[in-house]
């Protein structure tokens, strides 16, 4: 398996970043860490110098596994469950775009909070079928692109929480190219169990992201990594482990730490 840590593309609030800001300087710092690939957090592709990123990324031999698209819903409100139908509309565009970019990198395109929340005063069904018909917008915009979403837990959202029901709606969603993206933070507060979800999951795990209990880097807090890679050896998954992380107690060390733990429970 190998190994990546997601870089912020532009100004974010999302906490959950070891590195933000001059990318130029982040993607050379990531290489020189030993990292063999960097996740790229996009709020909006078109604000972008795809060509700059892209020598960037050659002259750094980084590939970009996937491309994160929640700092729409975190910096506009962007999402497919928007109550008004316009902003739905923007969304959904929004992602397109996301795809587009993505396609530049052969990466796939995590929808994670953007599918959106549930409100109290919102029609929980109501707010199913808009997400519902909008990843089956996204889907077919481009059937070789590859679409992952993410279970996330209750207190981020209500849409989607676990393994199962994610899988359950990717089933009734019908995409061959929308697959499962999972994240042990959430895992840990989701998942009676960790490891049988990921045997759940198996074949449908196009990415991984990686945190510990307490969101610092694998080996701060009190989930059993050893476990969770043999288990995703057991499943045959051969793609990116993404750190997901806070930068703490700062950006290098939380990304120095999580390199040397996972490498040693990769070689254990």
């Amino acid at each position: 398996m190998k190994l990546s840590i997601v870089l912020s593309t532009q100004p974010a609030s999302f906490s959950a970043l070891a590195y933000k800001g001059n990318i130029e300087e982040n993607i050379k710092r990531i290489k020189e860490l030993g990292y063999d690939g960097v996740e790229l957090a996009v709020r909006n592709p078109n604000e972008l110098d795809v060509d700059y990123i892209k020598s960037l990324l050659k002259e750094n031999n980084l590939p970009v596994p996937a491309i994160g698209t929640g700092q729409a819903f975190g910096e506009e409100g962007l999402s497919f469950t928007h109550t008004d139908s316009s902003i739905r509309s923007k969304t959904i565009e929004r992602i397109k775009d996301q795809i587009t970019f993505a396609k530049n990198f052969d990466a796939v395109v995590i929808i994670g909070l953007v599918r959106g929340i549930v409100s109290k005063n919102e029609d929980r069904n109501e707010a199913y079928k808009n997400m519902l018909a909008a990843f089956d917008e996204c889907a077919s915009f481009d059937e070789n692109a590859k679409i992952v979403i993410e279970p996330i837990n209750r207190y981020e959202t209500n849409l989607l929480n676990t393994v199962e029901e994610t899988l359950k709606f990717i089933d009734e969603l019908g995409k061959a190219n929308v697959g499962l993206l999972l994240d042990t933070f959430h895992m840990n507060i989701e998942e009676p169990n960790i490891l049988e979800s990921i045997k759940l999951a198996k074949d449908r795990i196009s990415h991984f992201h990686v945190a510990d209990s307490n969101r610092w880097h694998p080996g701060a807090g009190h989930i059993n990594f050893y476990e969770i890679f043999e288990t995703l050896q057991q499943v045959n998954y051969n793609g990116f482990v993404s750190a997901e992380i806070l930068p703490m107690p700062d950006s290098d060390t939380a990304a120095a730490n999580n390199i040397a733990h996972l490498r040693k429970v990769f070689t254990s």
